[in-house]
């Protein structure tokens, strides 16, 4: 057993005398001369004249906003609105007049004279009405479908023609029904 420990001693000591004599062998390779470069770029820098900081940015004082309602329309009431081409007031109430409710459809953003009737379908439920945008769509209707920029209700279908009653402004403020008709093109 005291071999043993004698052995391992010695080891070790031979394994500790090589890690210093490699370190050495290896720090002189490297001499002072192969870091010249870099210390005087070291000192090139640090002897360069010092920048300045931009001051701060000046701060903007925003004054507080208070909503104050008063005054303002509720948003849970019918609200009364203009029309943008003609400045028409629609006000929801009795009478004659255009349902601003309801969801416009696509053959509304089309004045009646730019709409051509094209055809008709036949289909289980009825009659249709195939109608011919300015852009060149054809779109199937029906009785009760909307078209036309003056809340133009179909009330009618025919081989021939489509009848519809606008709802259009009167000169004297108000509203009155006009019978309207789309001619089959030929």
């Amino acid at each position: 057993m005291v071999s043993c420990n004698k052995g391992s001693l010695f080891v070790s000591r031979l394994f500790s005398y090589l890690a210093v004599g490699g370190m050495a062998i290896l720090g002189a390779g490297c001499s002072d001369s192969d870091f010249i470069d870099l210390r005087e770029y070291v000192k090139e820098v640090k002897a360069r004249p010092k920048g300045t900081i931009k001051p701060l940015p000046e701060i903007k004082i925003v004054e507080p906003f208070v909503f104050n309602p008063e005054g303002l329309r509720d948003p849970f009431k019918a609200m009364e609105r203009t029309d943008e081409a003609g400045g028409i007031n629609f006000v929801s109430g009795g009478g004659i007049g255009p349902d601003i409710t309801r969801r416009k459809e696509e053959l509304e953003l089309y004045s009646l004279d730019t709409l051509r009737m094209v055809g008709t379908l036949s289909m289980n439920s009825g009659l249709w009405g195939l109608v011919k945008t300015s852009d060149g769509t054809i779109h199937r209707v029906q009785s009760g479908n909307y078209l036309g920029r003056n809340h133009g209700k179909i009330i009618r279908i025919m081989e021939d023609r489509i009848e519809l009653d606008e709802i259009v402004p009167k000169p004297s403020g108000g509203w009155m029904e006009e019978q309207q008709t789309l001619v089959l093109a030929e």
